[in-house]
């Protein structure tokens, strides 16, 4: 009933200022989701019985009002007379006819009592002028309200219907609107209570179940601005409502509206003349009583009818102090709303607790913990504990303060979030807890604190700040409870805990689509140099096992037996993410459209005609899948099948033609099919599987779809549901683009394929799968950031997330694992509340909620305004700086830029001379071998012609031997027989072999002479080829050292290169007039 409460004024924006009548403190009730729980799991009881009242005598009129100005204009309202003093007052005709009805036995006769119809119309208790006089209502006179030693009225018997948010708590036409809708939808949700009254202006209106004794919820007095019955003659003349406010300031407030039902017309007036009563009196507390708070900074509080439970108010300092470089902790900055942290720097945390309410003293025995967190509403496990903590307890007169400390090192691995810099406008939100234990209370009590912070660098330097700590206050709720040791220490009960820092009762605001709003383009919100993963960025592997490969084979096979029935092992397989050589095939199969002949001879046809959406597609594929090779030329193949897919389908279908996110569909289809089997898919996409209707009618179907995936949030993540509702963050900023391109956008291509195998599978249901299990594996970011880091989040690093293929695996694992249900409950709740908006909007309030729109348009350009100015400031005083630094390197660099050049020139100048001598000493070189070469030549002649006589004496003289030899021969042949001649011959012989052995000495001595020459020849021949090889050596050994002198004077260019050069000729004349010596010797 309470969520249904919430959709009929959901579309009402809750922006608008309001000064809140009887104070702003904040009040002390529960949480709403409470009340809305019981209100949900109570069966509704047939209302039935009499009032029940407390028999006291009547308390008379207080003599002193506590806002007389108040008390005047509910003395002009109840008597019928406009209040117009009132900055919320606005003028409403009283009803035209009031009936009267007989006077009640118990009455006097002088008392005069209206009948219900007439009694109290609309009444509003605080505004607007709704009751005849306020002697009709008689305050003090009247039997119906008589007021027990608890300061309350109790009505049994009540039907609380449901609770609303409104943007306007006095506007009369919107509570009536929500009492009629919640009034016609009563039925099992409605629960049957017991209403407490209290009968002062600092009490508090409380819920209790239908027996009494458990409490459900409560109201501050001072905290309701308007009380309004039903219209008399319609079903809603037993109902009444009335509008509170939750929040510190008018800026933010919130505003509900809680409706009842009661028995009779009877008991609606009764319960406004109470209400009446509690606006007028003060409350006389006596000293003796000790449940009463009675200080005026304390929270007064509701009391119950045993009055067992009592309010504490608590207030806690948070200081957290970083280390600088002397080693000390100093108090970190805090600015606005957030403090300013610097990385990678240890800190320490200090939580002073003091409790600040005039009642009975807690003692805090000790502290349990000290925990800290990134992010909000966060559970109590993902709390991180510190090591060390101290508490100090100091009295100072009656007042106890306790300090708790304990050293924080943000870089631990696990507050990565809390020691990252953020960017220019974001900052992160962090939870510190306490666990206290305190006496009389058997568990420890958690007080969590929730800021803001913004990390810079290491060596970031703050000039100017201000070193404010964080105050909060803290309500906690106790309720007596029985002692059974006996002893006379005081056990209690926690019944809730509350901080003002807080908003209180979080409604659920449906959904509330701006059409104007859902751009497909990117959320410029912020700038800054993080750059986005460009679309089509990704490889995809084209590895698949041959057992998987063998699975899918069986399956298609089947398949293409029987097209129309998917086999049973398909969806497995699917899930598991089809193998990239077969997803082409495997889509078309899915799709419906494999061998459809017709579809590709119409988009032959197609893309021969001419479109009016030509320029806007063109204009699209520039900047679709710029990461991917087949997208990236521009005037490519892949831009031009992808240009006549999107032409072709804004002329098939007129209605839609072209809408903007429709290329990157269509290119995810075309890296893996033709474009005409990719047209083919796309139209299935779009018709059968119904994505074109997120595009007609104004995206009508794409706003229920986001409203379908904010409930679903809401139902599975309430925390960061209520995370984006405190910060303003709608479905459409995020989702609208992930559901109109079906996540092709910004993914990286390995995600963009596995959702599209479970879109073709599956359908719809799969945008919503999806989506959930990208918040849920990202939730403990996204409880972390603000309004600006969210929008950035989704931007650019919750792409980049998902790069990998295991991480893509995992989020296919989770999206599988989600069962989306009840969306076509939230699709008839959807259509039921476009209904009531369309026939019961107030024009009034549209124009407020446009007004209050286009304030905080301008608040917020305003505050960019204001920064940019600022930061213009900034870079214009840091550009002079940097002017003045440049202007002083030019006129350096100037005067270097001409030393230069002057030693440039010198250099050259060098280098010329350089070159001269380099180039005398090649000449020289090679004058040198030629002649070296030259005389090398004649050398080897002249012992070859040596060589060449010797061989030529040699064979004449073996010649000569011969012959003489035989001669000899010869003769002493002839002369044997002759003894005289013989004797001679001999004797003769004798003398001639003396002279011939003298001479045969002799020739051999000259014989051996000339094998010495020749030897001696042969040696000086060897060594003139040793001194030519020493000679090549040398050669190139002068080439190598002359190559190594030119590269060394390039790369010098020093002088003393020159004397180098001159040795160098030195040696080389010196050897080559010592080879010419050597040769000319030997000749």
């Amino acid at each position: 009933m309470a969520e249904d409460a919430e959709q009929s004024s959901s579309s009402l924006s809750t922006s608008e200022e309001f000064e809140i009548v009887g104070g702003s403190e904040p009040g002390v009730s529960k949480h709403e989701d409470k009340l809305n729980k019981k209100c949900f799991d109570e069966k509704h009881k047939a209302a039935g019985g009499e009032l029940f009242m407390a028999s006291i005598p009547s308390i008379p009129v207080a003599t002193e009002l506590k806002n007389p100005v108040k008390c005047s204009r509910l003395d002009k309202q109840l008597k019928g007379e406009p209040v117009m003093d009132h900055p919320l007052a606005l003028p409403i005709p009283a009803p035209a006819t009031q009936s009267s009805i007989p006077t009640p036995a118990s009455q006097e006769p002088s008392e005069i009592t209206k009948s219900p119809e007439s009694g109290i119309t609309s009444g509003n208790i605080g505004i607007t002028p709704s009751m005849s006089s306020l002697e009709e209502i008689s305050l003090s006179q009247s039997s119906s309200l008589q007021f027990a030693e608890t300061d309350c009225s109790l009505f049994p018997h009540i039907t609380y219907l449901g609770c609303a948010v409104i943007n306007a708590p006095r506007s009369e036409i919107e509570i009536q609107r929500n009492m009629s809708i919640l009034n016609q939808q009563a039925s099992d949700q409605a629960i049957e209570i017991t209403l407490s009254v209290p009968s002062h202006s600092e009490g508090s209106v409380i819920l209790l179940d239908s027996d009494g004794s458990n409490e459900i919820a409560s109201f501050l007095i001072h905290c309701i601005l308007f009380c309004a019955r039903g219209r008399p003659e319609t079903p809603e003349k037993e109902c009444f409502a009335f509008a509170c406010s939750h929040g510190e300031t008018a800026e933010t407030s919130i505003f509900h509206c809680h409706i009842f039902k009661c028995d009779s017309p009877e008991t609606v007036v009764k319960l406004l003349q109470c209400f009446a009563a509690a606006f007028h009196r003060i409350p006389k507390y006596s000293q003796g009583r000790t449940s009463s708070i009675s200080s005026e900074k304390s929270i007064p509080v509701g009391y119950s009818v045993k009055n067992t439970q009592q309010v504490f108010k608590f207030e806690t300092i948070l200081d957290i102090k970083e280390e600088d470089l002397k080693g000390n902790f100093v108090s970190c900055p805090r600015e606005k709303d957030f403090f300013k942290f610097r990385c990678n720097l240890e800190k320490m945390i200090t939580v002073t607790i003091s409790q600040i309410s005039s009642n009975k003293e807690l003692k805090l025995q000790h502290c349990f913990g000290l925990l800290i967190s990134p992010g909000r509403n966060l559970d109590h496990s993902e709390m991180q504990a510190l090591e060390g903590v101290l508490m100090n307890k100091i009295i100072n007169g009656d007042k106890t303060v306790y300090h708790i400390s304990a050293n924080w090192n943000p870089a631990d691995p696990i507050f990565e979030i809390l020691n990252t810099p953020t960017t220019r406008d974001n900052q992160v939100y962090l939870s510190i807890a306490v666990d206290l234990v305190f006496s009389g209370i058997d568990e420890p009590t958690r007080f969590v604190i929730e800021t803001k912070a913004k990390i810079f660098n290491t060596n970031e330097r703050f000039w100017y700040f201000s070193k404010r700590a964080f105050h909060d206050q803290f309500y906690l709720r106790l309720k007596e409870v029985e002692n059974d040791a006996g002893d006379r220490n005081t056990l209690y009960e926690v019944v809730s805990l509350e901080n003002s820092a807080r908003k209180k009762f979080p409604s659920s605001v449906s959904y509330q689509g701006s059409e104007q709003s859902l751009a497909l383009h990117d959320q410029d919100t912020e700038s800054d140099n993080d750059e986005p993963l460009p679309s089509g960025t990704g490889e995809v592997s084209k590895e698949c096992s041959s057992f998987e490969l063998e699975g899918w084979a069986e399956v298609l096979q089947r398949w293409r037996l029987n097209l129309k029935q998917r086999p049973k092992q398909l969806t497995p397989l699917v899930r598991r993410g089809i193998p990239e050589a077969l997803r082409g095939e495997v889509w078309q199969l899915l799709a419906g459209c494999i061998d459809d002949r017709q579809i590709v001879d119409t988009y032959k046809n197609l893309i021969s005609k001419e479109s009016t959406c030509g320029s806007v597609i063109q204009r699209d594929i520039n900047r679709t899948f710029p990461a991917h090779d087949y997208f990236k030329t521009i005037g490519g193949i892949g831009q031009e099948s992808l240009y006549k897919i999107c032409k072709a389908y804004s002329v098939f279908d007129p209605e839609i033609g072209y809408c903007q996110g429709q290329s990157f569909l269509a290119a995810a289809l075309l890296l893996h099919i033709p474009e005409e089997q990719a047209f083919s898919i796309l139209v299935k996409i779009m018709f059968e599987y119904g994505l074109r209707n997120f595009f007609k009618n104004g995206f009508e179907e794409l706003h229920l779809r986001l409203y379908q995936l904010e409930k679903l949030i809401e139902e599975r993540i309430p925390e960061l549901h209520a995370h984006f509702t405190d910060l303003g963050i709608e479905m459409h900023m995020f989702a609208s683009q992930w559901f109109l391109t079906l996540y092709t956008s910004k993914f990286p291509l390995i995600v963009v394929f596995y959702i599209l195998d479970l879109f073709l599978l599956d359908g719809i249901d799969t945008l919503f799968q999806v989506a959930l299990a990208l918040l849920t594996l990202s939730r403990k970011d996204l409880l972390a950031l603000d309004f600006e880091g969210i929008l950035k989040y989704f931007r650019v690093t919750l792409p980049k997330k998902y790069r990998s293929e295991n991480s893509a695996r995992e989020l296919l694992s989770a999206a599988i694992n989600i069962k989306v249900k009840k969306l076509k409950k939230y699709a008839k709740d959807y259509a039921a509340l476009k209904e009531q908006q369309k026939y019961q909007e107030d024009p009034v309030s549209k124009l407020q909620k446009e007004n209050s729109r286009f304030q905080l348009s301008n608040l917020r350009l305003e505050h960019e305004n204001d920064d940019l100015a600022n930061e213009l400031i900034n870079v214009k005083s840091q550009l002079g700086f940097e002017l003045k630094s440049a202007l002083e390197k030019v006129e350096t660099y100037c005067k270097e830029m001409s030393s230069t050049r002057k030693s440039l020139t010198e250099l050259e100048d060098e280098k010329r001379r350089l070159e001269i001598e380099v180039n005398q000493l090649k000449e020289l070189c090679r004058r040198e071998l030629q002649q070296a070469e030259s005389e090398i030549s004649r050398n080897n002649n002249i012992i070859s012609e040596y060589k060449q006589i010797c061989s030529q004496l040699n064979c004449r003289l073996e010649k000569e031997q011969k012959v003489f030899q035989d001669f000899v021969n010869a003769v002493k042949e002839e002369v044997e027989d002759c003894d005289r001649c013989s004797k001679k011959l001999f004797s003769s012989n004798n003398a001639t072999i003396k002279m011939n052995s003298n001479l045969t000495n002799g020739s051999n001595m000259e014989v051996v002479d000339n094998d010495r020459q020749v030897r001696e020849l042969e040696l000086e021949l060897a060594q003139t080829k040793l001194a030519l090889v020493e000679a090549e050596c040398k050669n190139q050994d002068l080439i190598h050292q002359l190559n190594n002198a030119i590269a060394e004077i390039q790369a010098s260019k020093n002088t003393w290169l020159h004397k180098t050069w001159s040795s160098l000729k030195d040696v080389t004349k010196k050897e080559g007039s010592s080879s010419s010596a050597e040769t000319k010797d030997s000749t």
